[in-house]
């Protein structure tokens, strides 16, 4: 029986009653000569053999018109025609896993990494499918549910992700991307296809669940047609006219690129957390998509710049997770109360200003500055401890970075952190809290504040005076105290508190004023509770960071060269030259010394060209200068001696030269003068705040951003997230702790 027409598929999945329906129709199927092989694995999804004696196969829906029930073959003519497909050059199809990505309404199909896809495959092949099996991609931080077809986010809340295990595409209008068809209508695909490479009988057509046409015209060339009207109630077939669209066969035909997968070994953990706003970038981006890009260009930095220590397995990679604190602030119910009293005019401005502005006003209230804090290191310790749980082998150690804002709250946060229970602070603030809060009973307090009806339930909890002051709203309300009761006790604790700081503040003043000429660093912070972290980071990454203007502001204008973070020994502050919101921190330590801030050598290992082309036509400005001004002395002091004897005037034009030497001599040394401080910046002593070592560190402008500051400020302020300068030194700092270093030093580095 042979091929008479397009086929027409259900626009749903394949029904078992088809199962017999299929290529056993075409010619030569009742004697095996056109029927398709049995696959040994997964990875070749269509079947396009008869079935055995007896049996039905479960399969899509039939390639051919008017299909009857044929006589199944026996089982050894399925292993004869298997052997004929493989001798007329029927290949199996490699399968690739694809997840979809929608951005702005937009879908986009994007490959898994080799390592991800063929760890899929390999679960798909043995069935874990049928049960929901969870596979780990993207360094562990998705989760492919296998049954569901679905990729979830692990360490932040991001929308479920379709999932699919493709192996035909097609062309999309847009973009001209491709986009996987889904699996079952590959499976026809591939099974019309399988069958035209054996009968080598090709412009064969095929309808997709959208009643679209697909035309295998031969294996280089398959066209999938859209229709140009929708059936009529006759129920006519699609034509093949309209645009038509390419059609692939195999993830290697699409020109498609797929990232090998990251190394599984991961030797320190970062946790980023971003500024203002809830867009990171120029690009309105947010604060997981920029992560995801610093960490690609980390990797691509490994490859090149640690490339033997790769080699030798010394090391693997550095997890960079994000982490987000502007949807906590603005979930409080803020925003309701800005509304109301935002004025209607130029909204979209209004709008922006209140949702990003506004957040760096937030930080220095103590309402909205506690929860600020607490949402960052809340949510630091949750990845952390997740992180630990998902990866129990990690020996390493934990950084973090701050971008704009970020930077400011985890300065304040490690400003705030205890260095040991025994440490002397400790010990003096443990004994302050207890002076306050152990000063009166609970029963006291209530009596004053007309609560004493509430006092069985504190004494259920066993609350006392101390363990009143560390209570919070949510805490009050969990007790079960009416929202009246609850304000009155939370105004009470709040003001207790800010009595209390004032006191502290005045008397650290006075005791600094007396010992030291240094204010310490926390001086004129909110008033809030700084949380503990579970960990002691290795080393703080300050992004276009404000530290240094809000210490100058709070009132802290000196920083003790002893000075150092309780629990964190590094500190490097990264800005680029234009960024407008970046402010310095050496010049707080040494204010007596000018001195400019290092270099970042380029990661290419030279300073930018525009850059050198700038110094060397500064320099040969100078000589000029100083040559011509010498030429003028010479021919001035020749003038004004001119009328003298010959013999004198020959002494004198020696006298001249003597003297033109002579001063053109001490010319240079102005220029000579500072050339150690150029050539050996890092020998510079700025403290303790980071082990000795440089802290301000800046950027190489491009070549066009040299041509206007004004221009390029915003760029400035958010171009790290894909600085190669910024990350190889985040990552040089980082190995340098465990004793890995680059493969060759870049010129000027420390």
């Amino acid at each position: 029986m042979g091929w008479d027409g397009p086929p027409r598929s259900t626009a749903g999945p394949p029904r078992p009653e088809q199962a017999q329906q299929r290529a056993e129709a075409a010619p030569g199927a009742g004697n095996g000569a056109g029927s398709g092989a049995e696959p040994g694995s997964s990875a070749v999804p269509p079947r396009c053999a008869a079935p055995r004696a007896g049996e039905q196969r479960n399969r899509p829906t039939s390639i051919m018109s008017n299909p009857e029930q044929q006589p199944a073959l026996p089982s050894r003519a399925a292993h004869e025609a298997a052997e004929l497909d493989a001798g007329n050059g029927y290949e199996a199809v490699v399968p690739h896993w694809f997840y979809c990505k929608v951005t702005g309404g937009r879908e986009r199909w994007l490959p898994f990494s080799v390592q991800d896809s063929e760890r899929l495959e390999e679960a798909h092949s043995a069935g874990k499918d049928k049960a929901d099996v969870v596979v780990p991609t993207s360094g562990g931080r998705y989760d492919v549910h296998l049954k569901q077809r679905q990729c979830l986010a692990v360490f932040w809340e991001e929308e479920v992700s379709e999932v699919r295990r493709c192996t035909w595409f097609y062309k999309g209008d847009k973009d001209n991307k491709y986009v996987p068809y889904s699996e079952s209508f590959s499976e026809e695909l591939e099974e019309a296809y399988m069958v035209a490479v054996t009968l080598d009988e090709w412009k064969k057509k095929l309808e997709s669940p959208n009643r679209e046409v697909i035309i295998l015209h031969n294996p280089k060339l398959m066209v999938h047609y859209q229709p140009v009207a929708t059936s009529d109630d006759w129920g006519s077939t699609p034509t093949e006219q309209g645009r038509p669209r390419t059609v692939k066969r195999g993830v290697e035909n699409i020109a498609a690129e797929i990232p090998n997968g990251e190394p599984l070994q991961i030797d320190h953990l970062v946790f980023v957390v971003h500024g203002i706003g809830p867009a990171c970038d120029i690009r309105f981006r947010s604060i997981v998509q920029c992560v995801n890009d610093f960490r690609s260009v980390s990797l691509s930095m490994l490859q090149t710049h640690f490339k033997k220590a790769q080699e030798q397995e010394q090391i693997g990679r550095v997890e960079f997770l994000p982490v987000n604190w502007h949807s906590s602030l603005h979930s409080t119910g803020v925003d309701v109360d800005l509304e109301r009293i935002t004025l209607p005019s130029i909204s979209r401005l209004r709008h922006f200003i209140n949702d990003t502005i506004l957040d760096a006003f937030f930080y220095n209230s103590s309402t909205y500055c506690q929860t600020i804090v607490d949402t960052v290191a809340s949510e630091m310790n949750r990845l952390y401890l997740l992180f630990l749980q998902r990866n129990p082998d990690f020996k390493g150690g934990v950084s973090i970075a701050g971008h704009s804002l970020g930077s400011l709250i985890l300065f304040d946060l490690l400003t705030n952190q205890k260095a040991a229970p025994e440490d002397e602070h400790s010990r003096e603030g443990t004994e302050a809290t207890s002076s306050i809060r152990g000063a009166e009973e609970v029963s006291e307090i209530l009596k004053k504040l007309d609560l004493s009806e509430y006092c069985p339930a504190f004494e259920k909890e066993k609350i006392d005076g101390e363990a009143l002051f560390l209570c919070r709203e949510k805490n009050l309300e969990e007790m079960g105290i009416p929202l009246g009761p609850r304000m009155k006790l939370l105004h009470y604790i709040s003001s207790r508190k800010e009595m209390q700081d004032t006191k502290e503040l005045s008397a650290a003043g006075q005791h600094s004023s007396r010992d030291s000429p240094y204010p310490d660093v926390s001086l004129g912070q909110v008033s809030a509770n700084y949380p503990q972290l579970l960990y002691k980071p290795t080393i703080f990454f300050a992004f276009g960071s404000p530290i240094g203007m809000f210490l100058t502001v709070r009132g802290v204008k000196r920083i003790n060269p002893d000075y150092s973070l309780p629990t964190c020994k590094g500190f490097f502050n990264i800005f680029h030259p234009f960024d407008p919101v970046a402010y310095r921190i050496e010049p707080m330590i040494i204010p007596d010394l000018e001195f400019e801030p290092m270099l970042l050598p380029h990661h290419k290992g030279r300073k930018r060209m525009h850059l050198e082309l700038k110094e060397g036509l500064t320099r040969m400005s100078v000589d000029l200068k100083n040559n011509l001004l010498g030429s003028l002395r010479v021919a001035w002091q020749s003038f004004t001696r001119a009328p003298l004897a010959a013999v004198e005037g020959a002494s004198s034009e020696g006298e001249a030269e003597t003297e033109a030497s002579a001063e053109k001599q001490p010319d240079p040394k102005p220029e000579e003068a500072p050339a150690p401080s150029k050539e050996d910046p890092s020998l510079i002593n700025v403290g303790k705040l980071n082990g000795g070592n440089r802290i301000d560190y800046v950027l190489q402008e491009k070549p066009i951003e040299s041509f206007n500051e004004y221009l390029f400020a915003l760029q400035g302020h958010l171009c790290y997230w894909e600085s190669e300068d910024t990350v190889l030194l985040v990552l040089k700092e980082i190995y340098q702790t465990i004793g890995v270093t680059l493969d060759q030093p870049l010129p000027g580095s420390q």
